[in-house]
């Protein structure tokens, strides 16, 4: 199939804007979508095969939004079920080295935009991806010696394929949750993000899987073993430095190397001083709450306004890009279930905010005695509703609260200077011990 746009390591990373679109595919507005990958025996699949079914992006509105599904089925005499989620998470790569089509996230979140300009260079049919993949496996793994790729649109296909998938995704999990970081010579770290954070290094231990939640430590593991040469790499733990925060020598050496000096240490179990950078897959984002002393979660499904009075889209500005930012965290939600999730910044009792999806859904999770008192948007829309519920509650967090008395209020000392050419006053507080929970000083002219 000859395919009529480019397709290289020279696209990877490219964005496509609401406006340069000409559809989308899954994303943040459809429900259904959902990429896997199964092993099969030689003879259960047709090397070379491209199936459509739904509507192709001929049949398609310019502008208009669609389910998406693409299961892809691997054979070869060296492809086992482990590589299942090693070959998966390539869909994400290969997917993006094709001129005009992005890809982002994994598993059940996957979001992409085909452009307006490769759509009208001829590029009408899912077909010319399913190639392009195909071209692109065979060739950078060659242990796959057959491969056939199924494209899915029909809404209703792709709510019962990703019903099935999210079933295959849990058992990968479920396997890892065994193994403890204390229990291996070696973490594993994946640079696939790279083309869109530079300076971003995902580390996998057993008890943390990568921020998108599709590769956990066994994965990292088989993906370093069958392509030594790809973004997946053994870690040396090295020494232990701090048990509390999770680092280790090993893990800043390679941190230092992969980022560009950029980073120079990670804490893997704190969102404080030394955070786990970020880059754009995150399942979710941890933020820490301020006013409460607390610690809110939000994944990437959730379409209203956190707590914080902003939604998860504009979270994920501040997290992302492979920097340290303190107080923000992307990660997967599976790292939820981890017995050292988050423990150096207190664990399950830090958390006091969480959408209620997610909280269902890991409930197994959550300590029994905490459930009822982490709010979720039915309790708490704002700051103050939730600084009420915490405190009806008796949620643990409400201990490190300090309540100035009104004589412990000191008036602040104002120092006033020019603002600059623009004209008007820059008020600057000093020394303001002031029990607040927001000061707002309007520019006066």
């Amino acid at each position: 199939m000859e395919i009529p746009v480019e397709i290289g390591v020279v696209y990877e990373g490219e964005r496509i804007r609401k406006g340069e679109m000409h559809v989308e595919l899954g994303g943040p507005k459809v429900k259904a979508k959902g990429e896997l990958v199964r092993a099969r025996k030689m003879d259960e699949i047709k090397d070379g095969k491209i199936e459509v079914k739904g509507p192709d992006l001929s049949e398609m509105e310019e502008g208009s939004r669609h389910s998406f599904g693409i299961f892809v089925e691997v054979a070869g005499k060296q492809v086992e079920e482990d590589l299942e989620a090693v070959i998966e998470r390539r869909i994400h790569d290969y997917c993006n080295y094709v001129e005009g089509f992005m890809h982002l996230n994994q598993r059940y979140d996957i979001w992409c935009r085909l452009s307006k300009k490769s759509y009208g260079k001829g590029f009408n049919t899912l077909r010319y991806l399913g190639d392009a993949l195909i071209t692109l496996f065979k060739a950078e793994l060659p242990i796959i010696e057959k491969i056939q790729v199924t494209f899915i649109t029909d809404e209703k296909r792709v709510e019962d394929f990703v019903r099935n998938a999210r079933k295959i995704y849990e058992a990968r999990d479920a396997r890892a949750r065994a193994l403890s970081e204390e229990d291996v010579k070696e973490f594993y770290g994946c640079v696939l993000c790279q083309s869109f954070a530079p300076t971003h290094v995902c580390v996998i231990t057993p008890d943390r899987i990568s921020l998108c939640g599709s590769i956990n430590w066994f994965d990292g593991r088989a993906a370093a073993r069958v392509d030594p040469k790809g973004p997946n790499f053994a870690i040396p733990k090295g020494e232990l430095i701090d048990e509390t925060n999770g680092e280790y020598s090993g893990v800043n050496e390679v941190v230092r190397e992969r980022s560009l000096g950029e980073n120079e240490r990670f804490y893997l179990h704190s969102m404080f001083s030394s955070p786990h950078t970020s880059c754009g897959c995150f399942e979710s984002i941890a933020f820490y709450i301020p006013e409460v002393a607390g610690i809110g979660i939000v994944h990437r499904d959730y379409s209203g306004d956190t707590v914080m009075g902003v939604p998860f889209s504009t979270l994920a500005t501040q997290t992302g890009g492979g920097k340290q930012i303190e107080g923000f965290l992307g990660m997967a939600i599976e790292y939820m279930r981890s017995p050292k999730f988050l423990q150096a910044d207190g664990g399950w009792n830090r958390i006091v905010w969480l959408p209620k999806s997610v909280k269902e859904r890991v409930k197994d999770a959550v300590p029994g005695e905490l459930y009822d008192k982490i709010a979720t948007e039915d309790d708490a829309t704002d700051i103050v509703a939730l600084k009420e519920f915490l405190r009806e509650k008796g949620h643990p967090v409400v201990e490190r609260w300090v309540e100035a008395p009104p004589e412990a209020i000191e008036a602040p000392e104002l120092e006033v200077m020019p603002a600059g050419a623009a004209g008007g006053i820059k008020i600057i507080l000093k020394n303001a011990k002031i029990h607040a929970e927001k000061v707002i000083i309007k520019r006066v002219k």
